[in-house]
């Protein structure tokens, strides 16, 4: 028996369809869950966790009331010469007409003032409290409040304003302390919270997202940078992550008004614990120098002496007799290690000797001549910096005129006398007497003194043509020169 099946044609269609989305779905894989919509983090815990150990600082200074006495000085005498009478509301003079008689004056008397507020947070539970530097500078006074309204007169252990970290204590025992966190495994994008006293309003939680790592702003301090709203007051209160650690403190701001403009900076809490451990232990920070001072390696002059890729620090000048001079470190070298740590960036290299503790036998490796060594070098402590040398008279008589071959990149060069050396600590070169054309545009002048030339050293202008003549004119020359108290390195295009 056969039976009729009546087809509704709209229906098929829809199966069918229906049929071949199953089959598709089938297919593709599922979203991965990482690309999901996440639901926004929720900090009510954190803010329980973390709130009690974050605390208000107040600081006070001592003032002496009645501004400024030399002002008030030259006023009382403006007016006693031009209108021949006392200054009004000025105390007369002993003898003239009103005046009181002469009596013994009292100092004038201090007063407090106060001059700040800034947030901190506990970092043990016996009273040590980190804050920034920048905090309690010159605070004659320092007023710790914790979240239950107790308040403390605390005692500063030590600032570091270098890295711009304090510690300072307080008397109580039992205290909530901060759990730290590990840096390192902060990630960009990642949410974290900021607790403080913007303004003065105390306990403020804020939030928002890592937006970098490692944003170089300072010589010592490689900042986490975020968008977390951070206002005056904020300084010095902890950056926490989602795991109620502390990963920050909050230090500055990027600001066209004074105000949050969506830009914020912390110290990373491993630096900061660092600091931290030398002020409670000596109650200031030791860093290590080895006397260098160093510039950026650019692209143009990384491929010229052969380096490859733009990297390492490049050695401009060097200390007369420090640890980098004892060496044999040389103006114009490149740093390219530190104790087996790569220097990708000049900021990398005083972070590196500056935390290697003073008197350590540590190898820097340098790119010179073409070519990579390693210098033993023992560090010393950093100390303020010294005046450099110098340079030699530039109105001496040159020793030597210029050479033709030396015209031709538009420089006109002359050897140096033993007394132009002798004044400039230098152990050879050249002076520049004049610089035009392809010199000129890049960056040479009078007075300069070329070191090398495309890796070679020169100590006479008979030396320079010699160079000259054997390398390809027709490429960038590269040029190391000294001028005043630093070596840098200058690229002469030839003329297209």
């Amino acid at each position: 028996m056969m039976f009729k099946i009546k087809v509704n044609p709209l229906r098929s269609s829809l199966m069918a369809c229906a049929f071949a989305l199953a089959s598709t779905a089938a297919l593709v894989p599922a979203t991965p869950v990482h690309a999901q919509v996440r639901t926004l983090p929720d900090f009510t815990d954190l803010v329980d966790q973390v709130g009690p150990s974050v605390v208000n600082i107040r600081t006070i200074e001592k003032v002496v009331p009645g501004g400024d006495g030399d002002a008030d000085a030259e006023m009382q005498d403006f007016f006693r010469r031009f209108f021949g009478q006392p200054m009004p509301g000025a105390p007369r003079q002993p003898g003239a007409p009103g005046a009181r008689p002469n009596r013994p004056q009292s100092p004038p008397q201090e007063e407090d003032r106060p001059r700040g507020v800034g947030s901190g947070f506990i970092l043990s539970t016996d009273g040590y409290v980190m804050t920034n530097a920048h905090v309690v500078d010159d605070a004659s006074e320092v007023m710790v409040t914790l979240p239950d309204k107790r308040e403390f007169k605390a005692r500063i252990v030590g600032a570091d304003k270098r890295t711009d970290v304090a510690v300072v204590k307080i008397e109580a025992t039992g205290l909530p302390a901060v759990k730290v966190g590990d840096v390192s495994k902060l990630r960009v994008g990642e949410w974290v919270m900021a607790i403080g006293s913007p303004f003065g309003l105390e306990n403020t939680v804020t939030a928002g997202i890592v937006s970098a790592k490692q944003r170089d702003t300072g010589d010592y301090l490689p900042f986490i940078q975020t968008d977390v709203a951070i206002n005056p007051g904020n300084s010095g209160g902890p950056l926490i992550n989602m795991h109620g650690e502390v990963v920050g403190i909050n230090s500055q701001i990027y600001s066209r008004s004074g105000g949050f403009m969506g830009i914020s900076f912390s110290i990373p809490i491993d630096e900061a614990i660092r600091v931290s451990d030398q002020l409670r232990t000596n109650g200031r920070v030791s860093r290590g120098r080895i006397g260098v001072q160093i510039d950026q390696v650019t692209k143009d002059v990384a491929e010229s002496l052969g380096l490859g890729k733009a990297q390492g620090a490049l050695v401009r000048g060097v200390e007369a007799g420090s640890p980098g001079d004892k060496a044999g470190i040389e103006p114009g070298d490149i740093i390219t290690k530190f104790d087996g740590k790569a220097i990708d960036k000049p900021s990398d290299l005083p972070r590196l000797v500056g935390n290697t503790k003073p008197g350590t036998k540590s190898t820097v490796t340098v790119f010179r001549r073409g070519a990579s060594r390693d210098i033993s070098v023992t560090v010393a402590e950093i100390e303020p910096d010294k005046p450099t040398a110098v340079a030699g008279d530039p109105t001496e008589a040159p020793a030597k005129p210029a050479s033709v071959a030396a015209q031709s990149m538009g420089l006109t060069l002359s050897d140096l006398t033993e007394a132009q050396k002798k004044d400039m600590k230098l152990k050879g070169g050249v002076r520049i007497d004049a610089a035009s054309d392809a010199a000129a545009r890049a960056g040479l002048r009078e007075g300069d003194v070329v070191l090398a030339v495309s890796n070679v050293e020169v100590s006479s202008v008979k030396e320079f043509d010699g160079v000259l003549a054997k390398i390809d004119k027709t490429k960038p020359i590269s040029i190391l020169f000294h001028r005043g108290d630093w070596a840098q390195y200058a690229l002469v295009r030839p003329a297209r």
